[in-house]
């Protein structure tokens, strides 16, 4: 086994960032998202496709998208060069290609050592970069590629409107603890709670915050009422979901809360290392409908437990 997968299944918050680049700019990417590097090959256009899309490229069993992330990015499509190079992704149970220029090499940061870029630099709007990090002395912008795919093909991303396919539903008071580090995302998953009577919402920025805040109230006499049921991403400045997770669970007080991982990551090899560390259940992000019914189940069990 890797050291990556060690670390990475032990929670110790540290992540591989594999650095690119684009007209001589450093960006990043999570390398649990890249399935693959690839020379840049003939790529087949789409008519009436979104401008950033070059088309479809086939290298063998299965037909990819092909994003041109330096148009994308800059607005400049400059020549295609021989030397380009994609980037194979898989996340949210879909493979795209991403053009990029050089691909520079990989560095493990932790987690602590990304931080979520001021407001002012995108006028208030959460812009396209998830974090900043320093890796080997240069400042790597690491892109939040669900943002750019949502923006592209929204019908990538959570429908609300699953929640409204379950049918008539209650309002209910649970307190239910969301770190998500999305701004848009978390909105989305708000939005979507509210539809399906999750009315009580406390939302953290990042895995750090929402462990602070439990630890605030671990001691209080209704500490299952503040914290009916934790929502995780896995991806987050400061702290990620899966060392929020194994803090929780290993936490006497608190190992009782049902946690459930809801990341673009989850594959069968992050779905184990999440169940290695007492994730309750893990949910890929469009899946916003299984997620209500994942949260009363679990909701339900633990007042049986505890009744």
């Amino acid at each position: 086994m890797a050291d990556t997968e060690i670390l990475l299944e032990s929670g110790t918050n540290e992540i591989e960032i594999m650095q690119f680049t684009i007209f001589g700019e450093l960006y990043g990417i999570n390398v649990a998202k890249v399935r693959e590097i690839m020379m840049a090959g003939k790529v087949k256009p789409i008519p009436h496709s979104h401008q950033s899309v070059e088309g479809i490229f086939k290298p063998r069993d299965i037909l990819l998208t092909v994003i041109n992330l330096p148009y994308y990015l800059t607005g400049e499509r400059g020549e295609n060069n021989d030397r380009d190079l994609f980037i194979i992704t898989n996340f949210n149970k879909t493979n795209i290609a991403f053009r990029v220029h050089t691909v520079v090499g990989i560095s493990r940061i932790s987690w602590e050592d990304i931080q979520k870029p001021d407001n002012t630099i995108t006028n208030g709007e959460e812009g396209v970069a998830t974090g900043i990090a320093l890796c080997g002395g240069n400042l790597v912008s690491i892109l939040d590629f669900e943002k750019i795919v949502a923006e592209i093909a929204p019908e990538t991303g959570i429908q609300v409107d699953e929640v409204d396919r379950l049918g008539e539903r209650t309002e209910r008071d649970h307190r239910i603890i969301l770190a998500e580090d999305s701004i848009l995302l978390t909105k989305m998953i708000k939005d979507s709670l509210m539809r399906a009577g999750y009315v009580n919402v406390t939302n953290f920025n990042n895995g750090k915050e929402a462990w602070n805040y439990l630890c605030g109230i671990r001691n209080d006499s209704d500490f299952a009422e503040k914290a009916a049921l934790l929502i995780t991403d896995i991806e987050m400045p400061e702290m990620d979901g899966h060392r929020l997770t194994k803090l929780v669970k290993e936490d006497e007080k608190m190992k009782d809360i049902p946690v459930i991982i809801f990341s673009s990551l989850i594959n069968h090899e992050m779905r184990l290392k999440g169940k290695k560390l007492g994730a309750d259940e893990q949910l890929s992000k469009p899946e916003i409908g299984r997620l209500v019914e994942v949260m009363d189940e679990l909701i339900e069990r633990r007042e049986q437990n505890n009744g």
